[in-house]
């Protein structure tokens, strides 16, 4: 995307524009290989979907939750090793917007991935964001491969099923999760067939 990647760039300001989001998200993940070049991809199709979807002043928090949703992954950043959790967190901590707090904390299904966890409790100190907004966030990662390439929601969700053990937290959540998740993505199609894009 042209950017220079140094990983050295301050992580603390507050994250209230895209292009602190994106400030932060590099500084945080431009060293972690294929979650940063996910992130990437995350970023252009949520900037694309808010567009087609006119999504206005909403789009931008859209934008925003789009290139930090994964920032729980960072290193420095890991609490509880439930990345929505973890980042939101991170994120409240900074005065990020709440409703991009909130995106980052129930993006793609978070809920059953917490309960699997245990951490059902932690998720529930972030309010569930307007269902609209998060399915746009939700259909961005979900159309994104982990090397930032465009897929269908199918092949993104057999992809994660295929990386992790049956036995996992994150398995059990997606093969509980998917016809939820499914729904999410029929639903933003529909907008998009229904705005002309």
């Amino acid at each position: 995307m042209g950017w220079v990647h140094d990983c050295r760039v301050s992580a603390s300001l507050s994250v209230g524009s895209v292009q602190a989001a994106q400030t932060v998200a590099e500084s945080l993940l431009c060293c972690t290989g294929r979650r940063w070049r996910h992130v990437q991809g995350v970023a252009a199709a949520a900037d694309r979907l808010a567009t087609k979807l006119g999504l206005g002043a909403e789009g931008e928090a859209v934008r925003v939750a789009a290139w930090l949703h994964d920032i729980g992954y960072a290193p420095s950043l890991v609490a509880t090793g439930f990345h929505p959790v973890d980042g939101a967190r991170f994120l409240r901590a900074q005065g990020t917007p709440e409703l991009v707090v909130s995106l980052v904390a129930h993006h793609s299904g978070a809920a059953f991935e917490a309960e699997q966890r245990g951490l059902s409790d932690e998720l529930a100190e972030f309010v569930a964001p307007p269902a609209a907004l998060l399915d746009v966030v939700t259909y961005a990662d979900l159309t994104t491969s982990p090397d930032g390439a465009a897929v269908t929601v199918a092949q993104r969700l057999s992809e994660i099923l295929a990386r992790y053990a049956e036995d996992s937290a994150v398995h059990r959540a997606v093969v509980e999760s998917s016809p939820l998740l499914l729904a999410a993505a029929d639903r933003v199609e529909e907008r998009l067939a229904l705005s002309g894009a």
